[in-house]
């Protein structure tokens, strides 16, 4: 049974589309997407330094956008005739696993997420936040010590990671006396991400979704799950509730994992930028074979491990 998931920002790296615009038709694929992110994919994509790519309104349509060429040049244009049984991304990762899923066509799912981008950048920009990983300690005492400094948890990552969110005095605090047995790393983020700092940009994602005109089937094509749960989204009004509401909503991606191994996936293929979540899945899936997708090169690859794992199961999904 196989799963495809898409990565979330940080993700990005300088000229990591380079390689992928040499496959006939993805040039003039991303040009449009440019046109439509508001965000020039093109050059972000092959000649744009890393602080370039850092900045919110440029990585997540970029990291969107990758994501969605290596789908398209990997599964085609149907990931469930292609054998994809269910789909996830983590954080903005969740709109391109929304199309995988065939509840948003590529386009509007780029609309979308430079709508998001931009917004979420200028919410950052009101007030100073920012987000740091915390690694290892016991669950309990990370939670409450990030409780007593009025930090959010706003990733949940399993494996023994979560990622903090909040005022950049509070993680400074963090990272001076973390929790036992923790480390504290600060990320390069603007701001404190899947918290209430991001409520500013919520009201102009929804106005882009209400905007939107949506055809086709509302039911998905592939099972989609949300990062805010773990749980099944049940159509398309569904989902798109949930990437507006997960601006402001931690990431849960630990219970994404639940939900992968308890309907028995085997293969795991993460799309590019891969990388994160792979890595991630070692440690909270035990028996299922992870593959990420870091360049072009691994096209051929990646088509051979899907022909693998679609269609396998090793356990009935539950009820």
């Amino acid at each position: 049974m196989l799963a495809v998931v898409c990565p979330g920002q940080g993700s990005q790296t300088p000229g990591m589309l380079a390689p992928w615009l040499e496959i006939p038709g993805l040039r003039e694929i991303l040009g449009t997407w440019s046109e439509l992110s508001g965000a020039d994919l093109l050059t972000h994509g092959t000649t744009s330094d890393a602080d370039t790519i850092r900045d919110t309104a440029v990585a997540q349509p970029l990291i969107v956008g990758a994501s969605l060429l290596a789908a398209h040049a990997i599964l085609g244009d149907d990931a469930g005739a292609a054998g994809v049984a269910t789909t996830a991304g983590h954080s903005v990762g969740e709109f391109a696993a929304t199309a995988v899923a065939g509840l948003l066509s590529p386009e509007d799912a780029v609309r979308l997420v430079g709508v998001r981008g931009s917004a979420m950048a200028r919410a950052a920009a009101l007030t100073p936040t920012g987000m740091a990983a915390v690694l290892g300690g016991e669950p309990d005492e990370v939670t409450a010590r990030l409780e007593a400094l009025g930090l959010t948890p706003a990733n949940v990552n399993g494996g023994g990671q979560v990622v903090a969110a909040g005022p950049l005095d509070a993680l400074a605090a963090l990272g001076a006396e973390p929790p036992r047995r923790a480390r504290v790393i600060p990320l390069q983020v603007a701001g404190a991400f899947h918290t209430q700092a991001m409520a500013p940009a919520t009201d102009e994602l929804r106005t882009a979704v209400d905007a939107l005109a949506l055809d086709g089937s509302t039911a998905p094509t592939v099972t989609l799950l949300s990062n805010a749960d773990g749980a099944a989204v049940v159509d398309r009004a569904d989902a798109l509730a949930r990437l507006v509401g997960q601006v402001t909503r931690p990431v849960r991606w630990d219970l994404c994992q639940a939900t992968l191994l308890d309907q028995g996936v085997t293969g795991l293929l993460e799309l590019a930028p891969g990388g994160v979540l792979t890595g991630l899945a070692r440690r909270a899936l035990p028996g299922v074979e992870a593959f990420a997708v870091k360049s072009a090169d691994d096209v051929d690859a990646a088509k051979e491990f899907v022909a693998r794992h679609a269609g396998r199961a090793t356990t009935t999904p539950a009820d």
